[in-house]
């Protein structure tokens, strides 16, 4: 699958050392997060992401760049989820350091939630032949991203309507009444990022896989 034995042994050995990272994250999360429920809410997309990269990993892998910030993109969620955005304190260092005005934490979130799918759509477009064209694969990943992203945003709606003030810590808007649209904006952020910085680093990468 990779260009020598050496390549794909260094390869395992590096997906299997993120592998037990993340789950060992996600297992120190869930030991006395903050708040059970909105842990559950926000670690729920790496618990379903977990089990389908697994089952594909030979059938259908992906670039070890794809794996490395998909891996990074649950980092972001599980520490989230433990503390809930708002109470990160990473978050809280950024505010002091920059002198902002509130937590910034969920701003890291979002700019994952572009660049991650921005990157899996524009494999999965380029990498399986659906197209020729890497400024057509660009534009289709933002558009992915961006839909997700504007999914995400109903979700936490929905999430608002049904469970009213006990939804505050998931939302972690923090008083912000654009956080919706500033969500979107650092989501439309990291998908710029990925398809204009990454893509001669993801290019070569898919060059080396082989199906």
């Amino acid at each position: 699958m990779m260009c020598s034995a050496l390549t794909e042994a260094s390869r395992a050995r590096l997906l299997a050392g993120l592998g037990l990272l993340v789950l060992a994250a996600l297992v120190a999360s869930g030991v006395a997060p903050y708040d059970r429920a909105t842990w559950l809410l926000e670690v729920a997309p790496a618990l379903l992401a977990v089990p389908v990269l697994w089952a594909t990993w030979r059938r259908y892998p992906l670039t070890t760049l794809l794996y490395a910030l998909i891996a990074l993109h649950m980092g972001v969620l599980i520490l989230g989820g433990a503390y809930t955005y708002a109470r990160v304190p990473l978050g809280f260092w950024l505010q002091d350091w920059f002198a902002l005005g509130r937590n910034p934490y969920d701003k890291i979130g979002h700019f994952m939630q572009g660049l991650v799918p921005a990157m899996v759509a524009r494999e999965v477009l380029l990498q399986r032949g659906y197209l020729g064209s890497r400024r057509m694969a660009a534009f289709l990943s933002v558009c992915v991203a961006m839909a997700i992203s504007a999914v995400y945003e109903l979700i936490e709606w929905g999430v608002a309507l049904a469970a009213g003030e006990g939804a505050t810590d998931f939302l972690g808007s923090q008083g912000d009444s654009w956080d919706t649209q500033s969500d979107m904006f650092w989501a439309l952020i990291g998908a710029m990022a990925a398809v204009t910085l990454l893509w001669r680093w993801h290019d070569r990468q898919m060059a080396q896989l082989r199906y």
